[in-house]
């Protein structure tokens, strides 16, 4: 049973966008090890699920059906690493449990082993806080949408963007991330979201008003 080298991990996001780079990657890996010891998860399925959890389906350029199922392809991928490391079926289906239930939208399998409720929180966490704001304003430009755009009323209300509206990273915070933080599973990780969740309100409240001329 081989363990996965950083190395060959690497290797796996070459291609990748700069929101779900390498970095991205180690970022996960290194607050997913230090929740499991934490909550006392399995260090070896954690690591694992945290290096693949991206690993096929997240490159720019992939149809956004793809990109959308990424968490599946990644973890049939991962199958096919582990077994040709020679890992026992049982630790297998552990770490495709986890990177199939790691998504934030459209969760098609709940976390439900430890290991699986650290790599959610971990890859939460990177969409919080200082990195958070960076991730979501980089994504935004590589759509071609601005950082701040006007939010309408209609997506104020339902989330839908009108017609020719843009999707920028403040309708990205609005949406999706300010909602973040009470969705993490884990006690390790709520605590360390508090201080990120604080910093991206502040954050998009001084881009808010920047973008108003109010400061």
């Amino acid at each position: 049973m081989e363990p996965i080298m950083i190395e060959e991990a690497q290797a796996w996001y070459q291609d990748a966008d700069p929101v779900h780079d390498f970095e991205h990657v180690l970022r996960v890996y290194r607050m997913a090890e230090r929740l499991a010891q934490a909550e006392g998860a399995d260090l070896t399925i954690v690591r694992a699920a945290a290096w693949l959890h991206d690993a096929c389906g997240s490159a720019p350029g992939e149809a956004n059906n793809l990109r959308a199922e990424h968490h599946l392809a990644s973890a049939e991928f991962a199958g096919q690493v582990l077994v040709e490391k020679g890992w026992p079926p049982e630790q297998i289906a552990a770490v495709q449990h986890c990177i199939r239930s790691h998504r934030f939208r459209d969760q098609s399998e709940t976390p439900v082993s430890i290991e699986a409720k650290v790599l959610f929180d971990a890859d939460k966490l990177d969409i919080l806080g200082a990195i958070g704001a960076a991730r979501t304003i980089a994504y935004a430009a590589l759509e071609g949408e601005p950082p701040y755009a006007e939010p309408s009323e209609t997506f104020l209300k339902t989330g839908q963007i009108e017609p020719g509206e843009p999707y920028s990273s403040y309708h990205e915070f609005l949406f999706k991330l300010q909602h973040v933080k009470s969705r993490l599973l884990t006690e390790s990780g709520k605590k360390l979201a508090e201080a990120r969740h604080a910093y991206m309100i502040d954050f998009y409240e001084q881009l808010n008003a920047e973008a108003h001329g109010r400061r």
